[in-house]
């Protein structure tokens, strides 16, 4: 049986950069922060990207998190 084990955590904030001047369609710019606890949970990271979506330029869009992951043999 093979096993999935976390190694690796990025939260990601996607800021609204406006939108396109020819075609209209929304604009985004991404800031990610890397070593992000593996353990940490959805609402710790919700609770820190909105602490620090004021200190960002543009207003906050979306919130994301990626992990990534070894998997092995059990």
């Amino acid at each position: 049986m093979a096993v999935a084990e976390k190694y690796d955590s990025t939260l990601r904030l996607v800021l609204d950069d406006g939108a396109d001047v020819l075609t209209g369609k929304p604009l985004y710019k991404t800031k990610s922060f890397n070593n992000v606890k593996t353990a940490a949970t959805a609402d710790q990271l919700y609770a820190i990207a909105h602490a620090i979506a004021p200190l960002q330029e543009r207003p906050l869009y979306n919130i994301e998190r990626r992990d990534s992951s070894e998997i092995r043999d059990a």
